[in-house]
């Protein structure tokens, strides 16, 4: 895939509801582009829409006005079964928290997206065992999220957002202590995009600083 791959673009991007009488603004006229292989860090204080703005992007929510392209594709009106499968085939999530499923093993954790996708069992096991052992936790595999330290439950969560090599990554201000740590781990699969989102601006080598889009407050 060329670097000149435009991956996302989010054009003219308004989302708004209705409280009463009262209009609320999330977000107003928010547009970025961002093409294979960027690694984009969105910064902006509480409340001025960077979370709004990764659901968009991420298809879990939809604009009140604007445009949503992924890979070619306009998804800001597609109806919700379209979306969802979009989103499996090429979008990976890192959240806040590490949302595993409490039952099962850091493994199966991993390998239930994979047979989501349409991966056999077998694959998807071989593929989530190979997660593991790049993140170091080959040893963890049977182990549930609860038998995990809060550091191993994040890695996992990060194994089960790369193990279908999406093409949008999006990290909504993850739990790792170092941002430079997360990209040090999504830098091999970072053959299209990872949007970070960072809570604010802060001293970042220029070497390893990613790009940063600020998000402003709605007024």
């Amino acid at each position: 895939m060329s670097n000149n791959h435009l991956v996302l673009e989010l054009d003219n991007i308004s989302k708004s509801f209705q409280q009463g009488n009262n209009k609320i603004k999330i977000l107003q006229h928010a547009s970025l582009s961002i093409k294979a292989g960027e690694v984009v860090g969105l910064i902006g204080p509480s409340g001025s829409g960077k979370t709004t703005l990764l659901q968009i992007a991420g298809l879990l929510d939809q604009p009140s006005s604007g445009k949503v392209i992924l890979q070619g594709q306009n998804c800001s009106k597609a109806p919700d079964f379209v979306r969802t499968s979009i989103r499996k085939k090429h979008i990976g999530f890192i959240y806040q928290s590490h949302r595993l499923l409490p039952e099962f093993s850091a493994l199966e954790n991993i390998m239930i997206p994979q047979i989501l996708f349409g991966l056999s069992h077998e694959q998807a096991r071989a593929k989530a065992l190979d997660m593991l052992q790049y993140l170091g936790l080959g040893k963890r595999q049977k182990h549930r999220p609860a038998e995990l330290s809060g550091g191993e439950q994040q890695r996992v969560a990060i194994a089960r957002a790369l193990v279908n090599r999406p093409a949008l990554i999006l990290a909504d201000e993850p739990f790792i202590p170092n941002i430079f740590l997360l990209i040090s781990i999504l830098k091999p699969f970072i053959t299209a995009i990872t949007t970070i989102k960072v809570a604010t601006p802060k001293a970042i080598p220029m070497n390893e600083k990613p790009a940063m889009t600020e998000i402003k407050p709605s007024l």
